[in-house]
């Protein structure tokens, strides 16, 4: 997927809603643990009530990884089940990479071309070679921890590294890496203050801001700071839409809280205008 075939996605939707999809089976309804596959159910399930108030599903990795070969299946067969179903949707693989140059093409190979995501979370914490071999795939996006929505983001990030923080260093030399038009940028929502210097920055690159809901992310907030031409911004909640309800109306009560999310992205949008 493009850029623009994102862009056009958000304007038809009126939404730049990210959904992740953070499977944990001791949260989701007790009756779907009955089924062959609980996880990819429940995900379907989610999947189908919510995709016309969204435009992107984030799958975190770990949630798959700890269920072990299973749990990698059920990943395999969400994202095709996706790919298959709602092309137009962007995927995101959450799943943190990075390390050198030979380990970062194996990692972008696996989920770039093995399951066939859109995206995926890298950590630039090893430098250009341990990113650049993710950026080297077409029409594949590359997303790169900037500034967390962890507490622990100030351990390192927040820190000057002579007159400026780390994250604007990050920002800054991530620019000058081959195919860096490919990359994209994650930025917490509980760091909203943090916007306006990061626009100065990257001004026409797209935001994954997680953080928004549970963690107590502020959406009017992000957009004030963050929102660009093209809207710019990728916003996740997970567990406020996937665990609405742990009931047999889990799905509708999903639909419900991604509808809410919306309904609010579109008036902010229609505010700017």
């Amino acid at each position: 997927m493009t850029t623009e075939n994102l862009i056009s996605e958000i304007r038809k939707k009126q939404s730049f809603l990210c959904v992740g999809l953070d499977v944990d089976l001791d949260k989701i309804p007790e009756f779907l643990l009955k089924e062959e596959d609980p996880i990819f159910s429940f995900n379907k399930a989610i999947i189908d009530a919510t995709h016309p108030y969204a435009v992107a599903y984030k799958p975190n990795t770990a949630f798959y990884e700890a269920y072990g070969l299973k749990g990698w299946k059920s990943l395999e067969k969400t994202i095709k089940y996706l790919n298959e179903n709602y092309p137009q949707i962007f995927t995101i693989a959450d799943a943190k990479r990075g390390d050198i140059g030979n380990t970062s093409s194996r990692y972008a190979k696996a989920f770039f071309k093995d399951l066939g995501f859109d995206s995926v979370t890298v950590a630039p914490y090893m430098g250009k070679d341990s990113i650049e071999p993710f950026l080297a795939f077409e029409n594949k996006h590359t997303i790169l921890l900037a500034l967390t929505s962890n507490g622990g983001a100030f351990d390192f990030q927040t820190k000057l590294t002579g007159e400026e923080e780390l994250y604007k260093l990050v920002l800054k030399t991530s620019k000058e890496w081959s195919n860096s038009e490919n990359l994209m940028y994650v930025v917490g929502a509980t760091k909203a203050e943090y916007f306006a210097e990061i626009r100065k920055i990257i001004p026409n690159s797209f935001i994954l801001v997680p953080g928004i809901g549970a963690q107590g992310g502020n959406l009017k907030e992000v957009c004030k700071y963050g929102l660009t031409d093209n809207v710019g911004l990728l916003v996740n909640s997970s567990r406020g839409i996937i665990y609405a309800s742990n009931n047999t109306d889990f799905a509708e009560a999903a639909a419900v809280e991604a509808k809410n999310i919306q309904l609010e992205m579109k008036a902010i949008l229609d505010g700017v205008r």
